[in-house]
């Protein structure tokens, strides 16, 4: 496994983070536990969560079962960098009650404390804000992240779905109170979805937060989903099927396989390894199923794209280009 810093921070991770949304609703708990002591084992130490997954009525279980880990000892939590997330609601009633979401200082204050007793964890190391809150100024949100810290509940703050101008009206708010503000914004970026690249990831390079992409597959499209359903019938669903509908998406991604099987690589090895040569990019998070899912993924770590593969992906999916360059003259 290779490592880096956590943008501007000390922090040492590795260079893929463990997504955790499939444990519980697709992966029960033995073998999600399986997935993250494999993932340990191979030096993968980023855990990345969230409050709400689990969704419905199982809401906080994905936490549960993280927790439920932790408590088997063995370093688990010592030698993991663990992230969770606040934002959406808590309910399970189907009806939100007043300061059950968003970001008010009231209710990160209950997330935090909830997330802890499910994850069985005197703190956490990166707590996310999950979204944006129009409804909530940065001043009051700092404040109570700062309490947290100086408890010793949370370690470092990120941002994940926040635009550029947020990245930094947050870190020019958390500036004038002397504190550290964010050092990660997690956001959806891949081969097919470039568009963080024109305000998102220049914001984060320039106040030093280390980018952590979501959906590097962009929801199976990348991960020869053409190849798949050719050679073993496999209908496409979701995201990859409504891509498949369209002829020159379509298109696209056939070129896209074209060229990695020209190459004799693997589309999502590939599609890992090219977010692994971005600027700016700590690491994607890798959301696996199943063992071999995780083999996979710790497989991109170690390949090496060529400059051919790597013109041929650009021209293949091109990106928007700098900003305001790609919206202006």
């Amino acid at each position: 496994m290779k490592y880096t810093q956590l943008g501007r921070t000390g922090l040492k991770v590795s260079r893929l983070v463990l997504g955790t949304m499939n444990f519980g609703p697709q992966t029960d708990e033995p073998t999600s536990h399986g997935i993250l002591d494999a993932a340990l084992d191979a030096g993968l130490n980023f855990v990345d969560t969230a409050n709400v997954y689990g969704w419905g009525e199982n809401k906080g279980r994905t936490e549960e079962i993280i927790g439920t880990w932790f408590a088997q000892g063995g370093g688990r939590r010592e030698k993991t960098v663990l992230a969770t997330k606040v934002y959406g609601s808590m309910s399970r009633e189907g009806k939100t009650w007043p300061n059950e979401d968003r970001l008010s200082a009231l209710n990160i204050r209950r997330a935090v404390e909830a997330s802890l007793k499910r994850l069985q964890t005197d703190h956490i190391d990166l707590y996310q804000f999950h979204h944006i809150d129009r409804r909530t100024p940065f001043e009051e949100i700092w404040q109570a992240v700062d309490v947290l810290i100086q408890q010793g509940k949370i370690l470092y703050a990120g941002s994940s779905n926040f635009p550029g101008y947020k990245i930094a009206q947050a870190n020019e708010t958390a500036a004038r109170r002397g504190m550290v503000g964010l050092v990660s914004e997690q956001c959806l970026y891949n081969l097919a979805e470039r568009r963080a690249e024109m305000e998102v990831i220049p914001a984060a390079q320039e106040y030093g937060l280390g980018v952590i992409p979501w959906s590097p597959l962009h929801g199976g499209v990348l991960g020869g989903v053409i190849k798949k359903e050719v050679e073993g019938g496999r209908r496409a669903s979701g995201r990859s099927a409504d891509a498949l509908a369209n002829s020159s998406t379509r298109a696209q991604i056939q070129a896209y396989e074209d060229l990695l099987e020209k190459h004799g690589l693997e589309p999502g090895e590939a599609a890992l390894a090219w977010l692994l040569t971005r600027p700016g990019v700590t690491g994607p998070i890798v959301g696996p199923r199943t063992a071999e899912q995780l083999e996979s993924a710790l497989r991109a770590v170690e390949l090496e794209l060529s400059e051919e593969v790597l013109a041929g992906l650009n021209e293949i999916f091109p990106g928007p280009g700098p900003s305001p360059e790609a919206f202006a003259w």
